[in-house]
């Protein structure tokens, strides 16, 4: 018989994200669909850190969800997940500055978050 267990992957946010994360306040992240997240699932789990610091929290992944663009992306899962603090087209642009068009082409992930005790 065998057995599968959640897998952990480590992530750097900004701090502003990380902020969020922390606090329970932002429940879904948005990524790239590049090839580590392939068979991302429920029950996985994601630390969260912020670069050259000792801060991180564990989170559960709830859900993954694919779109073709940030802009599907945000207009289903509601931008007061991805950011309850920003505006939509505020989120639209940072996003964008992330990931360029080229990134955004190979697929956008949300990643329903939950913490961690």
């Amino acid at each position: 018989m065998s057995t599968t267990s959640a897998r952990v992957i480590e992530l750097n946010l900004y701090a502003r994200y990380f902020d969020l994360v922390a606090a329970g306040r932002k429940s879904r992240e948005v990524r790239v669909k590049y090839p580590k997240f392939d068979g991302l699932t429920a029950g996985d789990l994601i630390r969260f850190s912020v670069k050259d610091t000792d801060r991180s929290c564990l989170t559960r992944v709830t859900r993954v969800a694919e779109y073709a663009s940030f802009e599907e992306l945000l207009d289903t899962e509601g931008p007061s997940q991805v950011n309850p603090d920003s505006p939509r087209e505020e989120q639209l642009a940072n996003i964008r500055r992330i990931y360029p068009p080229d990134k955004e082409r190979l697929g956008c992930l949300a990643i329903g978050i939950e913490l961690v005790d």
